[in-house]
């Protein structure tokens, strides 16, 4: 058997008395995409900080390709990246700079060439010269999304990868996104509230509710399960708890 691109054991974060994510196992195949969803407070953000090494868990065990996050972090994370329009780039620098330190950061060979390329495929040539602070919402969102492509990872984190955007350049986002994880067989998770998107772009669904995973599998499988049209009525079934736990479901 291969090894999971992303592989999580009986992982738990407490902070004081709260526990924000409980005891959750789960695994992501190289070259999938997988959502990671909930409503707020579910704990996907502190799961998200895990994987990437930023959260130490309190117990448990997060392998990026084998690579065990806890103790050799600095293996794994050159081939990984993430984005969310809620993480801000510096305000001063403009989106050329941005991407040049990222780009510096990561090593990537021929940094002009790979942010021209970024550029030209998520049309922000005309925003290249400009102070990052001074991009609307949606432009910071695709800027965001240029950062963590700059290295071609292998493993792609991404918290409302199409946030702020208009349903055209939306559509279009996703359609990039679908391109890389074919070509590159790169592995996603993702984040969204849009249920609709995750239908498109997700072969399997993690639902989270009060920092435990309680239910998955495919949007199909879940829409047969609770009897739904839409995956939105599955989300608001399970973050209202309507729906029995996953171990009741199965």
């Amino acid at each position: 058997m291969t090894t999971p691109a992303i592989s999580v054991r009986a992982l738990t974060k407490r902070f004081g008395d709260i526990t924000a994510v409980r005891g959750i196992s789960f695994s992501v195949e190289e070259g999938r995409v997988s959502a990671l969803l909930g409503g707020n407070g579910a704990g996907k953000t502190t799961t998200i900080s895990m994987l990437l090494g930023l959260l130490t868990p309190s117990s448990g065990e997060v392998r990026i390709h084998g690579v065990d996050m806890v103790a050799d972090r600095y293996r794994a994370l050159p081939t990984m990246n993430f984005s969310s329009p809620y993480v801000d780039l510096p305000h001063r620098l403009s989106v050329r700079e941005n991407l040049r330190v990222y780009a510096d950061l990561y090593g990537v060979p021929q940094p002009r060439r790979r942010i021209d390329e970024l550029a030209g495929a998520l049309d922000l040539v005309e925003l290249l010269g400009r102070r990052t602070g001074q991009l609307s919402a949606g432009q910071k969102t695709r800027v965001a999304l240029a950062k963590a492509l700059i290295n071609r990872p292998r493993v792609l984190l991404l918290d409302e990868p199409t946030a702020s955007l208009d349903p055209d350049s939306a559509d279009w986002v996703r359609t990039y996104l679908e391109d890389y994880a074919r070509a590159e067989s790169a592995t996603i998770l993702l984040a969204s509230h849009n249920m609709a998107e995750v239908e498109r772009l997700c072969d399997r669904v993690l639902m989270m509710r009060a920092g435990a995973i309680v239910d998955r599998g495919s949007p199909n499988s879940l829409l047969a399960r609770y009897g739904r049209s839409t995956l939105e009525d599955v989300f608001l079934d399970i973050a209202r708890d309507r729906a029995s736990s996953e171990g009741e479901a199965a």
